[in-house]
């Protein structure tokens, strides 16, 4: 459906798009990548991604396989409704698109969404060039252990940011499937308060149900993407599931035993980057592999030469070895990356190359800022656009300016310009008498002393001004914490909860219709309203 549509959902309810916006942004791209994209010598550290829709088709077809690997991760995936559907199309003879994060309160910043809608935009476009069933897979990497990330979000309250924070783990370095979530009723309503009078009170319960206090970390993040994605036709792989552990065990114990010649490929490559002139993304760690040993409440990386005895428990891959058993499990023909993977696959392939797997693909995700009404009416109140919020103090100190009283501006004018011609008139006298009564320096002196004190002067009328519009202060700290929250992008800093909330169904279709436009860049055509509809409408 396109952008501006509007249909009922069984759990997001009706919303007018109003004056609601999605724009698109640049994303960020990693300085290697963008070189790598434009034919340079760092190409070499990458995948090379197809280049038009023939390209794309013909890397489909090569990757076809049987629904075995479906089958296999079935407990993994527990996938219901329009999820399920396109997954059985998929199974058999299909490729997958996949695109991943690890846990975040509530379901974490915007760009958890946005990753999720650009990975769906793709599926359904190389469907549509190739003819071969895709589906979209999202890899919620609950084994991750980072609980700082995972117990921190943050929410738009008028003009303030308020930071959401989960208790402290009970238990440090646990994964996230493993660390129970504790109470956060204070911060659920926080949250909800954020939502305000919300068009979609379900987005709420759906987050009540996924984040009680009986769950984990990893469990609730994966039942909120669940409830959200499953009905846009997105399945939600939980990696960090006790099947997986098991199926990624022969790999990771290939990936331990092989270990020096892995080590060995990332300092060439890591060297190498550092001779181009970038830093590696993921920093090396002396004598230290890339395989994670779980356990008795705890996780630790596996030296170099570690046996497989000495990981009796479970097995999980780091970051740069993340993509390379994705890849191998599943027939992924793409993987939709943030700019720090974008970064790091370029150290990931070294890893792929050592122990002779294949590497893994990763194309730029959508990047976008969503604009409410209430921000929009900021904006056109005050002739501005998105970009000029991005430094608060100079588009303050104009609206501030424009705001002094005339009369005081003009006779602050006439005060330079007097002061002006009097020191003017000053050094000309002074410079016609021989010799000189005093020196001219400290005539400019004097000069540069007035106009100091009278710069002073036109700074406290200003703070007096602003004083006095405190709506026009409040009304840009409003629209300020809402686009560059933290004085960072909205994506990156938000939760998408409370927007959800307010907009329901025709935020998520503004959203994936940028996503679809952003597929153009990736040498696809995206697909139309009639590939999309099945999946967001199904009203499951």
């Amino acid at each position: 459906m396109s952008g501006g549509a509007v249909r009922a959902h069984g759990r997001f309810g009706l919303a007018r798009m109003s004056d609601l916006r999605v724009l698109s942004l640049p994303l960020a791209m990693p300085d290697v990548a963008r070189a790598a994209r434009d034919g340079g010598p760092e190409s070499a550290w990458y995948e090379p991604a197809p280049r038009d829709a023939s390209e794309w088709r013909a890397r489909a077809v090569a990757m076809r396989s049987d629904g075995r690997w479906a089958r296999v991760l079935a407990p993994a995936l527990e996938t219901t409704g329009a999820a399920a559907e396109r997954l059985a199309r998929a199974a058999d003879g299909g490729v997958v698109v996949t695109t991943g994060q690890q846990p975040g309160l509530f379901g974490g910043p915007i760009y958890t969404w946005s990753k999720a809608l650009s990975a769906i935009a793709l599926a359904d476009a190389i469907e549509e060039a190739s003819g071969i069933p895709t589906v979209p897979v999202y890899w919620a990497a609950t084994y991750d252990a980072d609980y700082a990330e995972a117990s921190v979000t943050h929410v738009a309250v008028e003009d303030r940011v308020v930071t959401l924070t989960a208790p402290p783990a009970a238990v440090a370095g646990r994964g996230m499937r493993d660390t129970p979530l504790g109470d956060v009723g204070a911060e659920m309503r926080t949250l909800a308060g954020a939502a305000g009078a919300a068009a979609a009170p379900h987005v709420m319960d759906a987050v009540r149900r996924a984040y009680t206090a009986q769950t984990t970390v990893g469990a609730a993040f994966v039942a909120l993407l669940r409830s959200v994605l499953e009905p846009l036709g997105m399945p939600v792989l939980d990696a960090g599931h006790p099947a997986m552990q098991v199926l990624v065990r022969p790999m990771l114990a290939r990936a331990l035993s092989e270990a020096g010649p892995v080590d060995d490929a990332l300092r060439a490559r890591n060297a190498a980057l550092v001779e181009a002139g970038y830093e590696p993304q993921v920093a090396h760690v002396d004598r230290l592999s890339l395989v994670f040993a779980t356990g008795r409440g705890e996780r630790r990386r596996l030296p170099i030469g570690a046996a497989l005895d000495d990981a009796p428990g479970g097995l999980e891959p780091n970051v740069l070895l993340r993509p390379v058993v994705a890849r191998a499990m599943l027939p992924t023909v793409a993987y939709v990356a943030g700019p720090a993977e974008q970064a790091y696959f370029a150290q990931s392939t070294a890893v792929a190359d050592a122990l002779g797997m294949a590497r893994p693909l990763a194309v730029p995700r959508w990047s976008g800022v969503i604009v409410e009404p209430h921000v929009q009416r900021i904006l056109d109140r005050y002739a501005l656009d998105v970009d000029a919020l991005r430094d608060p103090h100079a588009v303050l100190g104009r609206l501030v300016r424009d705001r002094v009283p005339a009369a005081v501006d003009a006779a602050v004018v006439r005060y330079r310009q007097v002061l002006e011609a009097a020191a003017a008139d000053l050094d000309a006298a002074v410079a016609s008498t021989s010799p000189p009564l005093v020196n001219r320096a400290v005539v400019e002196g004097t000069r540069r002393a007035i106009a100091h004190r009278l710069d002073r002067l036109e700074r406290r009328i200003a703070a007096a001004t602003k004083r006095r519009e405190t709506d026009l202060v409040r009304q840009i700290g409003i629209a300020r914490a809402s686009l560059f929250p933290l004085d960072r992008l909205q994506e990156r800093v938000l939760n998408l909860m409370p927007l959800l909330a307010r907009h329901g169904l025709p935020l998520l279709d503004a959203m994936a219709a940028r996503a679809r436009e952003h597929v153009t860049a990736l040498g696809l055509s995206p697909a139309g309203p009639a590939a999309f509809a099945p999946h967001v409408g199904g009203g499951r």
